[in-house]
């Protein structure tokens, strides 16, 4: 490259990350990243007994593999016996987002702590870190992976990927560089090395079947593996970002990258407090509908009342969440009911909630949910904000010939109206409750995971089964 040319975009966040140090993170930063780590690992506890969990602790390593893994090998949140990095990565990743009651951020939309926790967890584990470098790693990734997907604004979803599988292994990769102390040139073929290692695509909606589940766990292994590879001296392409065969042509091509959202005010203007906690398992843009079909029922409408209910949406948003209608409103699996807006509204309408326990094989068959779910529909609205920000309406028409119309301007527990420490703390409990852990047991836990950035050497045994 000569010297005149323009500095690569992944060159530059390297130069950045090796700048970074835990003392001058932004208040906000930090308490999302303890945020983070708490509904991550409340999330990987909640689904340690699942079927698609345990398949991909097989697909790990042999048992009699990890009885030999020296003492100090990486923890699967939840599970026994020490696991090597990668398969830890794996398992994590695929835990915390298996029920998709993980974070997300408006704008992307990507999921940053599925991918990015699990990730740096196992570098700081298998390097024997302190917990300061864990908190490097996790708030420069998570900023990473969220301005990553400002980029090229639905180009992901357009061309058939996954944003947060794609676009999570490049930052996942540039924060264990962060996290390990890799050098710019490391960092940058990291970055580089990640391009070729992204991967995921959205065909899952077909048939509700489970590979969206280990996106997040494959980018988080991946990008592990790519900051060791660069590190030991593997060298990767300066210019994966903005090449003409680089990440975002490859990936997002519908859409023409913009990289002024990933490096305007890099370092000194945080997007990371802006990450969003879920209230309710189930897809992101679902979820502000739901609202409003929860605040039809506490208005005293019973679902025999309701003809029809029509609901403004986000023409980007249809493909995924509302097509095939039919479909969606009798949705094959457990998980593909996640993805359907008018059974997850449904649900919402008839529970008051939408919590792990909605979304099961009985409930998918349950007449009454399926008959109103039947008798939702949408309208595009072309006003609609999304992706900037997820909104929620429905009008419903009742026998009688009125109406009842609510909105939701906002997603609950995003920049709007976030939720507190205290609540995220409560979803903690409950999800490890969940998984099977007493109580007692759960908020000794709890206790640890606030206080894991702050150790002087990061050790997860105490969340193994």
């Amino acid at each position: 490259m000569s010297e005149d040319a323009p500095t690569p975009v992944a060159e530059t966040i390297a130069g950045w990350l090796t700048t970074v140090r835990a003392v001058d993170l932004p208040p906000r930063a930090v308490d999302t990243a303890r945020k983070l780590f708490i509904d991550v690992a409340g999330l990987c506890l909640a689904a340690r007994h699942e079927d698609y969990v345990a398949a991909t602790l097989a697909a790990t390593s042999d048992p009699l593999m990890r009885r030999s893994v020296r003492e100090g090998g990486c923890t699967a949140i939840g599970h026994e016996g020490g696991y090597d990095s990668f398969g830890a990565a794996l398992v994590n990743g695929t835990a915390a987002h298996g029920e998709d009651y993980d974070d997300t951020f408006e704008g992307g939309p990507v999921h940053s702590g599925a991918g990015i926790v699990p990730a740096v967890l196992a570098a700081c584990e298998r390097e024997r870190l302190a917990g300061d470098r864990l908190l490097i790693g996790v708030v420069t990734g998570v900023e990473l992976l969220c301005r990553f997907s400002l980029v090229a604004p639905m180009g992901a979803h357009k061309a058939g990927f996954h944003p947060t599988a794609v676009y999570g292994a490049l930052a996942s990769a540039a924060a264990v560089a962060a996290a390990i102390g890799a050098s710019t040139a490391a960092t940058t073929s990291a970055i580089g090395i990640a391009g070729s290692m992204a991967s995921g695509i959205i065909e899952y909606l077909a048939e509700g079947t489970w590979t969206k589940r280990m996106h997040a766990g494959w980018a988080a292994q991946s990008g592990l593996r790519a900051a060791l590879m660069a590190r030991a001296g593997f060298a990767g392409p300066r210019t994966v970002l903005e090449g003409v065969n680089g990440a975002y042509r490859a990936f997002a091509h519908p859409v023409k990258p913009d990289f002024e959202p990933l490096l305007d005010g890099l370092g000194t203007r945080w997007v990371t407090g802006d990450v969003a906690f879920k209230p309710y398992a189930c897809g992101t843009m679902t979820q502000p509908f739901i609202d409003c079909a929860i605040k039809l029922a506490e208005d005293g409408v019973r679902a025999d009342d309701i003809t029809d209910i029509t609901c403004e949406v986000g023409e980007g948003t249809v493909h995924r969440l509302w097509e095939p209608l039919a479909g969606k409103h009798r949705p094959p699996t457990a998980y593909a009911a996640k993805f359907s807006t008018p059974f997850c509204m449904a649900v919402g309408f008839f529970d008051r909630k939408a919590g792990l326990a909605q979304f099961t094989g009985a409930r998918i068959h349950d007449p009454a949910v399926l008959a109103l779910a039947s008798r939702i529909r949408y309208v595009i609205n072309p006003a609609d904000e999304y992706p900037k920000n997820f909104t929620g309406h429905l009008r419903a028409t009742l026998k009688d010939g009125s109406r009842r119309e609510f909105r939701q301007p906002h997603m609950r527990g995003g920049a709007h109206a976030p939720l507190s420490t205290a609540e995220v703390e409560a979803k903690f409990l409950d999800n490890a409750l969940h998984g099977g852990l007493r109580r007692p047991s759960a908020e000794r836990l709890l206790v640890l995971g606030r206080q894991v950035f702050d150790t002087p050497q990061v050790d997860a045994t105490e969340f193994r089964g």
